[in-house]
C-alpha cells in the first residue's frame, strides 16, 4: 500500500497548485449535473487534484475530498485556501478505511477502480443518494489510462458491480461505430440508492 501512495505522491509532487484549476470534472458529472441535489453532503472518492470536489462544492454541496496521496490533498487544500472554497480534504486510504454507512447524498468516483470496496460505496450512500462513477474500460480505442487490465472495467461491469442500485444512466460505447467520435475508453454510470 505504501508503494502505491509513493507512486501517486511522486506524480502529484511534479504538478504545481495551478494545475488544480486546470483539472476537468468527470464527464459523468458534467453530463448529469441536473441529477445533483440542491443541498447535501458529497464525497469525491480518490479525488486526485479534486476537480470533482470543486465542481460539487460550486453546486452547493458540502463536499469531502479523499485521496491516498498527501501531495494531491495538499495541493487541493492550498487551492481551496487561495480561492475561498470550503472542501473538507483528507489523506485517506479508502481501501483500509472506506466511508461509513449512510454518510453521503452524492458520491463521485472517477478514474479509480477497486472492486473490493463496491459494497462499502453502496452502503455509504444515504437513501436516495446518487453515485456518479466513471473509469477506464478494457475495450478501449486508445492507450489512455492504466496499462494493467485489472484496473480497467470489463464489458458492463459497472452495471454488475452496482446492480443493487437503481440505474439512472449508463454509457460505454466500446468499439462500436465511428471510433473517432463520442466519449471512448471509459464507462460511466449514474445510479440511486432506493
Amino acid at each position: 500500500m505504501k508503494d502505491i501512495q509513493d507512486k501517486w505522491d511522486k506524480i502529484y509532487v511534479e504538478q504545481d497548485s495551478s494545475e488544480v484549476n486546470l483539472a476537468n470534472p468527470a464527464e459523468v458529472l458534467l453530463q448529469h449535473t441536473c441529477l445533483l441535489p440542491e443541498t447535501g453532503i458529497a464525497l469525491d472518492l480518490a479525488c486526485g487534484l479534486g476537480a470533482n470536489a470543486i465542481y460539487l462544492t460550486k453546486h452547493g454541496l458540502t463536499t469531502y475530498a479523499w485521496d491516498k496521496s498527501t501531495q494531491a490533498i495538499d495541493k487541493l487544500q492550498t487551492y481551496c485556501n487561495e480561492n475561498d472554497l470550503s472542501i473538507i480534504t483528507e489523506t485517506r486510504d479508502i481501501e483500509e478505511l472506506p466511508p461509513a454507512a449512510n454518510s453521503f447524498d452524492v458520491i463521485c468516483v472517477s478514474n479509480y477502480l477497486e472492486r473490493s470496496i463496491t459494497s462499502n460505496i453502496i452502503a455509504a450512500l444515504k437513501p436516495k443518494g446518487i453515485l456518479f462513477y466513471q473509469t477506464f474500460v478494457q475495450e478501449s480505442v486508445s492507450d489512455v489510462g492504466p496499462n494493467n487490465p485489472a484496473y480497467r472495467l470489463q464489458e458492463n461491469e459497472l452495471l454488475t458491480l452496482f446492480s443493487s442500485l437503481h440505474i439512472l444512466a449508463y454509457q460505454d460505447y466500446g468499439r462500436v461505430g465511428d471510433l473517432n467520435t463520442g466519449l471512448r475508453d471509459i464507462a460511466m454510470l449514474v445510479a440511486q440508492k432506493r
